[in-house]
C-alpha cells in the first residue's frame, strides 16, 4: 500500500477516534448528572432503561476505539491492510468500509460460516 493511502487511512481512523472520544466525554458528564432522578417509579424505570442502553452503546464505542488504536499501530508498524489469517492484502474497498478490519473478505466470510455452523 502506498504512503499516501496509508496516510489517508490514518487520517480517517484518527477522525473516527476523535469523534468517538468527543461523544464519550459528553456521555460521561450526562450519565453522572444527578438531575435525572424522579420520584415516579415508572419514570425512574424508563430513565434506568435509557441509561442502560446508553451504557451498551458507549461500551461498543470503547471497543471500537481500541480497534482504531490497534489499526493505527498497524499503520505505524507496517502491517495495516494485511489479513492476519492468510497474509494476503485486504481489499481497499473493504478497508474503506471498515478500516479497523484485520481479515480479508474471504477469511472473514469463512470465519462467520464456521461460527454459524458450530
Amino acid at each position: 500500500m502506498t504512503k499516501d493511502k496509508l496516510e489517508e487511512f490514518r487520517q480517517l481512523l484518527q477522525e473516527q477516534m476523535d469523534q468517538l472520544l468527543c461523544v464519550a466525554g459528553k456521555s460521561v458528564s450526562e450519565l453522572t448528572d444527578e438531575k435525572t432522578t424522579t420520584p415516579d417509579p415508572i419514570d425512574q424505570a424508563s430513565l434506568q432503561s435509557e441509561r442502560n442502553f446508553e451504557l451498551r452503546i458507549r461500551d461498543r464505542e470503547r471497543k471500537l476505539i481500541s480497534k482504531i488504536r490497534q489499526a493505527l499501530d498497524r499503520i505505524e508498524s507496517g502491517g495495516f491492510g494485511e489479513c492476519e489469517d492468510c497474509g494476503d492484502p485486504i481489499g481497499e474497498a473493504r478497508l474503506k468500509a471498515r478500516p479497523v478490519t484485520t481479515f480479508c473478505i474471504e477469511c472473514k466470510t469463512e470465519q462467520e460460516r464456521l461460527e454459524k455452523s458450530g
